[in-house]
């Protein structure tokens, strides 16, 4: 292409005629102007070393496919839901002056919780902590951890099915990723 910087010092020439089109295209996929823009920027400082380099043969095609692969992971990110106890709601537990009763039982079910993965086996809760704290995939625990994809499914499963035995009935976890897995495969949760 014409318009792509034939050599580092056009980098700059290259941000400004790729960061308009390039936002576009990225809230079109997340639907959030404010999120495009932060991948945006991810993605060019990812691809500027490979660009400074004279690295790249199509550098507009491999910000593009940076970009594209930046939003995807954020999309993925999006879709894995929080472990919260049922009954409670976020909204509850951070107004400013939620009644006394409700701030006590929060505590007392965040206390549950914590004991409850405290006590599951140390591969189910890393696994767990993984998945439903830093909202990893199946497949970015298994790399992180070096291990399976498939022993990462079954570990999230065995954490989940401990735990809703832990729980008393009121406090249990919201079943929101119980049923299937990323893999496509029912999980031994939802099949039992």
């Amino acid at each position: 292409m014409p318009d792509e910087p034939e050599t580092p010092r056009d980098f700059g020439a290259f941000y400004r005629a790729t960061l308009s089109p390039l936002r576009r295209y990225l809230a079109r996929l997340l639907g959030n102007p404010s999120e495009a823009q932060d991948i945006a920027h991810d993605a060019y400082l990812r691809v500027y070393p490979t660009v400074q380099r004279q690295e790249a043969n199509r550098p507009e095609a491999l910000l593009y496919v940076t970009a594209r692969r930046l939003a995807i992971n954020r999309l993925k990110r999006r879709s894995i839901s929080p472990i919260t106890p049922e009954g409670v709601s976020l909204e509850t537990t951070a107004a400013p002056h939620p009644d006394v009763a409700r701030q006590v039982m929060a505590r007392q079910e965040l206390q549950l919780l914590q004991q409850a993965i405290a006590q599951l086996p140390s591969g189910c809760r890393n696994v767990l902590l993984l998945r439903k704290v830093e909202l990893l995939s199946h497949r970015e625990i298994a790399e992180r951890l070096g291990i399976a994809v498939s022993t990462v499914e079954k570990q999230h499963a065995r954490a989940l099915r401990l735990l809703k035995a832990a729980l008393p009935a009121e406090s249990r976890l919201a079943p929101a990723d119980t049923s299937v897995p990323r893999s496509g495969k029912p999980s031994q949760e939802a099949t039992s």
